[in-house]
């Protein structure tokens, strides 16, 4: 009779020391490894984040870079299974074993006494120091952990840690453990949720390499973004649903908030073991777009709100801190978090939920927080408060960010309403006027000018600000300055409209080139440090950005582009008027830069300042639109898009928008060699401009996109006098309105044309201004866009342009952008005629398994280091000697440096 002896270890989940695979798709925490890398000496790590946002696989990825650096690494995950302290300790002695810290099997039996915590501490910290090696433990899902004595065990262990012993915790909850004295010492390293969400490059990294053969636009990667917040966990439905039927992916907002997989997690994962007084708070505060304790409190009627916002918090239920001035705290839920709970909540019916937007509504209005006020009456149906908290604003802190519940509100009001409130009706007028209404928004001025309410001082003083915006937003910037010069110096006792009336101002003063008059309105009008934080005072300011942007400083314009967004984004959240208007020029000065990533992520799902805003935003919004398309796509696509915005800004009546298409065509197709369809477009385009009347106010622009483009008609066909011809037309309105990045342009088509006649003298002259006025400016694409002839100019004219100083250096880095050096691969010995073969394809793994290989990593070490079976690194490492066609390990790696394919 044979007797089993049952080792204690045997009883332990095995797969618990071994975390989870990582695929060839995983994307790489670059940022978070490279803080995990820099701090790899501190005895503790702590990430905490709520569920989805990552923690394991940052985990496992920090392993994985361990094991690669030949590093002694221990990983654990616990389970629910492990609350108490001998489940607890049974893993932990376990792991700590796989290190090499040898402890006798009757420890497991530990009371957990202080003098048995104490002895075992003391036998671990022995053990650990005698290993002349670092050690790496991964504690994974701690937050399972509840046993206070477990607690008390691991407060001791990191009190004492010897230097070579490390110790990592990934947890949804911060654990009961003191870290005060190792944070003075430097000895720990935090991340939390705030820094575990996706940024967007690698939310476009996720779908790069979980969508093949799909590839997303800008703008849907961004849209993603914008609707996940980064969460990790949500994008992989997305990708699954995309996938399946990539037809929906035109409805992404519904894919999000219908997501079968997305509403499971989250009621199983995140909500399900939630006490249900919680689950209620949550779920009835979800209406809200931002709140406190005080807010709280008043809406849901719940006496234990702190207690329960601070358990929310603790546990990372998906609930984010928003920096704010204040000294109570606001927070808000993750947008889809908050979606999910909003939808729980309106199964309770329609009346329920207005009753909450009204206490919503009443707590607002209380603290003056007006918007708000307005919003949660508007859903709560309370209509005539809706209009009396509208009025008052009108008077004194309207602004941008009443656009929204302005139109909301505007679409459920009776004329006859409107009409018995005048003040509101004329909100009514700019807010029509801003979203590109502007024929509504004169129907209404002219009703409210044949009524009495026109004789009342506090409505006639707005109305010539109505008729400005109305004038802007038709592209009539010569009415707009005949409007609003005379009222400078007129007090306006509402600080918005008065930022939208310099605004306003400034940007007309640009239109018909006037730059001094811009400036010297910043000068005599200076923002007031109290309202540097208003939304159109930020309007106002990134004018000054324009300014610099209109006369070619494009590192100027950037400097000053890039703080305001930023700053207004900051404040009133990425899609909000203030930031739209402020991030069209600073897209253009990135883009001006070459800076095409950062312009295009400014541009991303921003499709109002293409479609419905100003039309000096919706213009330079356009051009850049299509030049990175140009770039990063295809010429055809370019053009479909610019094709596009032709018929928009035709059915708007915006003619130089139009004429600024129909150029930026003709430029393409002929560098496209395509000048047939270039000629069609420029037929189109001499029409429009012979159609202007003599006095409209579009027209010298509109002929001076007509002369452009006829010159480089005219320089395709090989006619340089004409061209010459063209362009002497149009010097003067160029010099005279200060656009300096046009006359750039000019400059060097006229250099196109003399070469052409061989006329050297003025062709270098023509050169060595434009050169010097780009170095000066800090110009980019400017020169690069007019294509491969006067690149090829400037090349082979080059010694002779610039002979020294900084332009030289700025001419040899631009034909450096126009020609970029082919990256040299590395050359190691390999056998000619395989090096000369054909490039053979790898699998992602067998990549990932060969670079292990060429660190001399054994076929065990490497099946270790992968979380793989020893059997898959053989067949794999077989395939790979049978694919590169060689015999030994050593051959492979030499035929794959030299292939590129590593390093």
């Amino acid at each position: 009779m044979h007797t089993n002896v049952i080792n204690a270890g045997d009883l332990l989940v095995a797969t618990k020391f071994s975390p989870p695979r990582l695929n060839a798709r995983h994307i790489p925490r670059a940022h978070l490894l490279g803080r995990l890398r820099e701090s790899q000496h501190c005895s503790a790590t702590l990430i905490t984040g709520g569920a989805g946002f990552g923690k394991t696989i940052l985990l496992a990825q920090w392993r994985l870079e361990l094991m690669k650096a030949g590093l002694d690494v221990a990983w654990v995950s616990f389970s629910q299974d492990d609350r108490q302290f001998a489940s607890f300790l049974s893993y932990l002695l376990t792991a700590l074993q796989r290190l090499g810290i040898a402890i006798e099997q009757d420890w497991l039996n530990s009371d957990g006494s202080e003098q048995s915590i104490n002895a075992l501490i003391a036998l671990i910290t022995h053990a650990a120091q005698a290993i002349d090696r670092e050690l790496h433990l991964l504690l994974d899902d701690f937050q399972h952990v509840e046993s206070p004595t477990a607690h008390r065990l691991m407060q001791k262990l990191l009190d004492h840690c010897p230097a070579n012993l490390h110790i990592a915790m990934a947890s949804r909850t911060t654990p009961p453990i003191s870290l005060g004295r190792l944070r003075m010492q430097g000895h720990v390293t935090e991340i939390e949720t705030a820094e575990l969400p996706f940024d967007v490059d690698e939310t476009q990294a996720f779908f790069k390499h979980n969508l093949t053969p799909l590839t997303l636009t800008a703008d849907e990667e961004r849209l993603i973004h914008d609707l996940t917040n980064g969460w990790p966990a949500s994008l992989q439905p997305i990708a699954t649903m995309l996938r399946v039927r990539p037809t929906r992916r035109t409805q992404l907002r519904s894919i999000l908030r219908n997501s079968a997989d997305l509403q499971a997690y989250l009621t199983e994962d995140v909500v399900a073991c939630l006490p249900s007084e919680l689950l209620e708070f949550m779920e009835k505060v979800s209406i809200l777009r931002r709140f406190n304790a005080e807010v709280g409190e008043f809406v849901t009627g719940s006496p234990h709100v702190q207690d329960m916002i601070k358990r929310a918090e603790d546990e990372n239920l998906l609930i984010h801190r928003i920096e704010s001035d204040d000294s109570t705290p606001w927070y808000r839920f993750h947008p889809l978090f908050g979606e999910f709970l909003t939808q729980r909540l309106a199964t309770r019916g329609e009346a329920v939920v207005q009753a909450l937007h009204r206490h919503a509504s009443q707590w607002f209005a209380e603290h003056d927080y007006l918007v708000e006020a307005v919003r949660h009456a508007n859903l709560g149906g309370d209509r005539d408060y809706a209009v009396k908290a509208m009025e008052h604003a009108a008077s004194s802190t309207w602004s941008m960010a009443y656009i929204s519940p302005m139109l909301h509100l505007l679409e459920r009001l009776p004329q006859d309403i409107l009409f018995a409130h005048p003040q509101l009706f004329i909100m009514g007028c700019l807010t029509y006027a801003f979203t590109a209404r502007p024929e509504k928004a004169q129907r209404w001025l002219e009703q409210i000018r044949r009524s009495e309410a026109s004789r009342n001082p506090a409505i006639s003083s707005k109305l010539v600000l109505a008729d400005a915006a109305i004038a802007l937003t038709l592209d009539q910037p010569r009415r707009v300055i005949g409007l609003l010069e005379p009222t400078l110096q007129t007090p306006l006792e509402n600080r918005s409209l008065r930022y939208i009336s310099l605004s306003g101002l400034a940007t007309a003063y640009l239109s018909v080139g006037r730059p001094d008059d811009a400036r010297r309105l910043h000068e005599q009008f200076p923002i007031d440090l109290q309202h540097r934080d208003n939304d159109m005072a930020m309007v106002f300011e990134s004018t000054r950005a324009l300014t610099s942007l209109r006369e070619g400083n494009a590192r100027q314009a950037q400097s000053i582009g890039a703080s305001v967004t930023a700053r207004a984004e900051q404040a009133y959240g990425r899609d909000s008027v203030s930031a739209n208007l402020c991030a069209a020029t600073l897209c253009d000065a990135y883009y001006e830069l070459d800076l095409l990533d950062d312009a295009l992520r400014v541009l991303a799902n921003r499709s109002g300042i293409l479609r419905s805003s100003m039309p000096e935003v919706m213009g330079r919004a356009s051009l850049c639109r299509a030049r990175i398309t140009l770039q990063r796509e295809s010429a055809q696509t370019a053009l479909n898009f610019l094709e596009a915005q032709s018929a928009h800004f035709h059915i708007l009546g915006l003619d130089r928008l139009l004429a600024m298409m129909l150029a930026e065509q003709v430029r393409v197709l002929i560098q496209q060699g395509e000048n047939r369809r270039a000629a069609e477009l420029m037929t189109r385009l001499t029409t429009l401009e012979a159609d202007q009347r003599p006095h409209a106010e579009s027209r010298e622009e509109i002929n001076c996109q007509a002369a452009m483009s006829r010159a480089r008609m005219a320089l395709a066909a090989r006619d340089p006098d004409r061209a010459l011809e063209q362009l002497r037309s149009v010097v003067a309105y160029l010099e005279q309105s200060a656009r300096g990045r046009t006359l750039v342009r000019l400059r060097l088509l006229n250099a196109l044309a003399h070469d052409m006649l061989d006329q050297t003298d003025e062709a270098l002259a023509n050169l060595q201004q434009a050169v010097e006025e780009g170095a000066r400016m800090g110009l980019v694409r400017t020169l690069l866009d007019e294509g491969p002839a006067v690149l090829a100019l400037l090349r082979e004219r080059q010694e002779e342009i610039v002979r020294e100083g900084a332009a030289v250096e700025y001419l040899e880095a631009l034909l450096g952008r126009a020609t970029p050096a082919a990256e040299s691969l590395p050359v190691v010995s390999a056998p000619r005629s395989l090096a000369e073969g054909p490039r053979v394809s790898l699998t992602p793994r067998e990549l990932e398994i060969l670079g292990l290989v060429a660190q001399a990593m054994s076929n065990k070490r490497i099946a270790l280091t992968l979380n793989i079976t020893f059997g898959t690194v053989k067949w794999n490492v077989k395939n790979i000697l049978a694919k590169l066609g060689v015999s030994s390990r050593y051959a492979a790696i030499s035929l794959a440096r030299q292939q590129g394919m590593l390093k």
